[in-house]
């Protein structure tokens, strides 16, 4: 169980932050912005479920929000340190579920006969929006994996955010009608 007794720790007030295992690391060290593209992936995800989502997809994003808190989790308590056992790791069970979520979705779209501009229905545009977060958080993963190649790191972290980037594009084709509604790019359109 965990237990939040103030928000406001000013442990932070001269540009570092810790993990969970007490390290402090600088506020711009690239497994931070890892944590925190995370974060903000996960607030995006709960933009789009204020949105007319499909049922499905609206049903699911909830255990997505879940399992990138997990996520968070996993790279804020390095492996083989203080807390592990308490933590929940991203499994190969979690990146298998995103293989299956993105499998039907694709069965059920229309074949992609253009590249899709982010927009049509603001449900859509919102997982457009988490797709770009997600990628970004793919990126400052494997910079933060680049930069301390002597910690453990675990391989399913940076699998689950590749599978969730492809799931949002996949989810916001979903939103526009299954595809139907998508706003296609026209390469050099009238401007």
């Amino acid at each position: 169980m965990i237990r939040i007794d103030s928000i406001a720790t000013r442990t932070g007030d001269r540009g570092t932050t810790a993990l969970a295992d007490g390290t402090r690391l600088p506020k711009q060290h690239p497994l931070i912005a890892a944590i925190g593209a995370v974060d903000e992936a996960n607030s995006v995800i709960g933009l789009a479920l204020t949105a007319n989502l499909p049922g499905d997809i609206a049903a699911v994003l909830p255990t997505v929000q879940n399992d990138l808190f997990d996520l968070g989790a996993d790279l804020a308590v390095p492996p083989g340190g203080a807390h592990e056992d308490k933590m929940q790791r991203i499994s190969a069970n979690q990146v298998a579920r995103l293989d299956a979520l993105l499998a039907a979705s694709v069965a059920r779209v229309l074949p992609l006969t253009s590249f899709v501009l982010p927009g049509g229905s603001p449900a859509a545009a919102w997982l457009h929006l988490a797709r770009t977060v997600v990628r970004r958080a793919e990126r400052d993963l494997c910079a933060a994996m680049e930069a301390d190649q002597q910690r453990l790191w675990n391989p399913e972290a940076l699998r689950y955010l590749n599978r969730l980037s492809d799931a949002c594009f996949m989810w916001a084709r979903r939103a526009n009608d299954d595809g139907r509604a998508d706003v296609v790019w026209v390469p050099g359109a009238p401007r």
